[in-house]
């Protein structure tokens, strides 16, 4: 506990001290070399001092760590920190990237791909599928694909791949057609939200989020014979497709509270299906399902707390913009944030938090001094521990 305090605590002298002096290079290279320490107040602190330089003087040492450093998790961080530069030659060297053998690398690239989609990058990316093995690494680069699912053949080739391979890469596919709104793929998810099996509820969320009136009847069906365990996916995939969405989403959410109240006794099954449920409605900025989540996540037990906290950090990294203007809006920032912390550590993806403290570090400096925008932000770097 000592460890995290003493984080939060250089985390704030940062963000109080960062109009002081930037690090110069010998500096930079000894926090370098602290970025793979097993201290977590020591990686806090020396990611701080890194981002605190200047790109001119760090950008050139972060491309060659990445590039050379003998450690794979300390050229990894710097990967990611080159990343919130946003400095023309971290897109050549994300590109790059895909030819290296550090598997986290390649994630970061692809996930760099994802949210700055270029289609020169598509021919590269469809070739990287053909080798592309690890269950690390895979899902990352059919996102990169979904995004820029334009193209003729990322369709065919994700439209394949719903029904080819182990389950879980099925399942990231699954995901990814949901998430970027691939009508072309409705015919595919169909036949698997009908069927029980481990892909059933991400076919039925894609299908929801999709939109596609072709599977109204798909959806329809399984609420009438669904198990009380998967209602709340059902349910959500029909809120989602605007079907009496206001007795859908009370329902939803009832069956979350009911979940964890019970969860000794069994409900964390109903929980996760429920928790995954307002997720994906979260993500589609249904700000009652954001809510729900806060508040009974906030109040749970432990153990219920787990599913919940999970499908809040994945809002909070895949739809940072509106989880961060939520945050802006409660009257509990410090306990969403606890949570939101309780699902950062769980999850294993710096890139996407990267991102999200970028963007909290923007809405810091951006946001009218003293307001509670930038007090919210100033609190989100410190518990987020950034």
């Amino acid at each position: 506990m000592h460890i995290r305090l003493l984080a939060i605590l250089v985390v704030l002298m940062g963000v109080a001290a960062s109009g002081a002096t930037q690090p110069d290079s010998e500096q930079i290279w000894t926090s370098i070399e602290q970025l793979g320490d097993f201290d977590f107040a020591v990686r806090t602190e020396a990611s701080r001092v890194i981002r605190r330089a200047s790109a001119e003087t760090v950008v050139p040492i972060l491309l060659r760590v990445a590039r050379d450093h003998e450690d794979s998790y300390v050229q990894f961080r710097a990967a990611v920190l080159l990343y919130g530069f946003e400095d023309s030659r971290a897109r050549a060297f994300f590109e790059e990237a895909f030819d290296l053998s550090n598997d986290r690398i390649r994630a970061a690239a692809y996930d760099y791909f994802e949210h700055k989609p270029d289609p020169v990058m598509v021919p590269k990316l469809l070739a990287a599928l053909d080798r592309e093995t690890s269950e690390f690494v895979r899902p990352a680069l059919v996102r990169a694909l979904a995004a820029q699912d334009e193209n003729a053949q990322v369709q065919s080739r994700l439209f394949r791949d719903v029904d080819q391979g182990e389950a879980y890469f099925r399942g990231a596919v699954i995901e990814a057609l949901g998430d970027y709104d691939a009508g072309y793929a409705v015919e595919a998810l169909m036949p698997i939200a009908s069927q029980d099996g481990p892909l059933q509820d991400d076919a039925l969320l894609a299908l929801g989020k999709i939109g596609d009136d072709r599977a109204l009847g798909t959806v329809r069906r399984v609420q009438t014979v669904a198990s009380s365990e998967l209602q709340p996916i059902v349910s959500a995939a029909a809120c989602l497709m605007k079907v009496d969405c206001p007795s859908q989403l009370p329902y939803i959410i009832d069956a979350l509270g009911y979940g964890a109240e019970v969860d000794k006794d069994g409900g964390q099954v109903l929980l996760r299906s429920a928790a995954t449920a307002l997720g994906a409605l979260a993500m589609r900025e249904h700000r009652d399902a954001l809510d729900a989540l806060f508040d009974v996540g906030a109040t749970a037990t432990e153990t219920a707390r787990a599913p919940i906290a999970l499908a809040l950090g994945t809002v909070a990294l895949r739809n940072p913009e509106y989880v961060v203007e939520m945050l802006g809006e409660r009257t509990d920032p410090e306990l969403a944030l606890l949570l939101l912390r309780n699902a950062f550590d769980m999850l294993d993806e710096d890139f996407p938090k990267e991102r999200f403290y970028i963007l909290m570090r923007s809405r810091y400096w951006l946001s009218p001094k003293d307001s509670r925008a930038q007090h919210v932000a100033e609190l989100a770097i410190q518990i987020l521990e950034f």
